[in-house]
C-alpha cells in the first residue's frame, strides 16, 4: 500500500522529522514481504514489517537515528532465526531512514505519481555514508538487485517498483457462485482474499483455492480486514450470510457490502438488522441482489460477470 507517502508528506510538511523503515530484501520464510514497512516517530508508529522482535529491532534502530544527526539511514541483514529467535528462518534486508524536510521535494513528486495512479520506482541511490532517494519512471528493467544475497557493501542502488494500490476484495463462499467469481477476477485487478467456511465441492478456480475457516474465524477476518475493503457474500447458509453481513455493517468502514439473494431475503435481513439496532442509512449501504441489473439469467457464471462489472465500475475512480 502506497498511503504512507501521503503520512510522511504530511508530516514532513508539518515540521516534523521520522524514520522510516523499509524492507528491501527478503530471502525465505519471512513475516513481510519486500515492501512492508513502517514510519516512525520518537512517541509512536504507523504500519508493520511483522511484528516480533525484527519490528522490535526496527523501532529502536529508527528511534537512535532520530535522536543524531551524523547519520541519515542504517542498511541491515537480519537472519530471522540465528538473530531474532523466529521461527519463520528467513533473511530480511532492512533500510532504515530519516524523514525530513530535505525529504519534501521526492515525497512529493511520488504523491503526485500516487494521486494520477502512474506506476513508479522509488530509487535510493547509495554513496559512501549518503543516500539520495528519487522518483523514476516504471519502464524499463530494474538494474538493482535488493536480494541479501548481494553483500551490503556492494550496493549501490535500492529500487522499489510502486504500483497503484489494487481494491481488497474479500468474498466469502465455496459453492457454485463462489468458485464463479473468484475465477472471474483471477485477472481483475482486485486483491483478492477467497475465503468459505467448509469445503464444499471443489473450493478452486484458476489456479486459487479458498481458504477453509470456522465461522468465528469468518467473522474475526472481517474485523480485522483493512479500512475500505470490499465485501462480497455467498455462504451455503443464511444464517452465515446473516452473521457476516452484520458483522460487515457493524465496522462501518468497508467500501462495499454485497449479498447474493433475491428481494425478498433482503427485506427478512433487514427486518434482522433493524431488530439488532441497525439504522435506514446503515441498510442503504447493503447491496441486495448484487451485481449490476439487467443480465439474463441467475447461472453462477452470470452472477460472476454481474458483480464483477460492478465492481470495475465502483473501482475505476480512485476517489469514488
Amino acid at each position: 500500500m502506497s498511503e504512507w507517502i501521503a503520512e510522511a508528506l504530511e508530516a514532513v510538511s508539518r515540521g516534523e522529522a521520522l524514520a522510516m523503515a523499509t524492507v528491501v530484501g527478503a530471502q525465505g520464510s519471512t513475516p513481510r514481504e519486500i515492501g512492508a514497512r513502517m514510519l516512525i516517530w520518537p512517541d509512536r508508529f504507523t504500519g508493520t514489517i511483522g511484528g516480533g522482535s525484527l519490528e522490535r529491532q526496527a523501532l529502536d534502530q529508527a528511534r537512535r537515528l532520530l535522536a543524531q544527526d551524523a547519520r541519515r539511514h542504517a542498511l541491515q541483514d537480519y537472519p530471522l532465526g540465528p538473530m531474532l529467535g523466529q521461527c519463520c528462518g528467513g533473511r530480511v534486508r532492512l533500510l532504515v531512514e530519516r524523514i525530513d524536510g530535505d525529504s519534501r521535494r521526492w515525497l512529493a513528486e511520488a504523491e503526485r505519481a500516487r494521486q494520477a495512479r502512474t506506476p513508479f520506482r522509488l530509487q535510493a541511490d547509495i554513496e559512501s555514508s549518503h543516500l539520495r532517494r528519487s522518483v523514476q519512471p516504471a519502464a524499463g528493467e530494474d538494474p538493482a538487485d535488493n536480494s541479501p544475497r548481494t553483500p551490503i557493501p556492494e550496493v549501490r542502488r535500492l529500487s522499489e517498483l510502486m504500483r497503484p494500490a489494487r481494491p481488497r476484495l474479500a468474498i466469502f463462499g465455496a459453492g457454485h457462485v463462489g468458485q464463479a467469481v473468484a475465477r472471474a477476477f483471477a485477472p481483475l485487478p482486485f486483491d483478492l482474499a477467497w475465503l468459505a467456511s467448509r469445503e464444499d465441492l471443489r473450493p478452486e478456480a484458476g489456479g486459487t483455492h479458498a481458504e477453509i475457516l470456522g465461522e468465528d474465524e469468518l467473522e474475526a477476518c472481517i474485523e480485522a480486514a483493512p479500512a475500505g475493503t470490499l465485501f462480497a457474500i455467498f455462504t451455503h447458509s443464511h444464517d452465515l450470510d446473516y452473521r457476516l453481513t452484520r458483522a460487515v455493517l457493524a465496522r462501518g468502514d468497508f467500501r462495499y457490502l454485497g449479498l447474493i439473494g433475491s428481494r425478498t431475503k433482503r427485506v427478512r435481513f433487514e427486518n434482522r438488522l433493524k431488530a439488532d439496532g441497525f439504522t435506514e442509512a446503515d441498510l442503504a449501504r447493503l447491496t441486495c441482489p448484487i451485481g449490476i441489473p439487467g443480465l439474463p439469467g441467475k447461472a453462477p457464471a452470470v452472477i460472476a460477470v454481474a458483480l464483477a462489472a460492478e465492481l470495475l465500475q465502483l473501482t475505476r475512480d480512485p476517489a469514488a
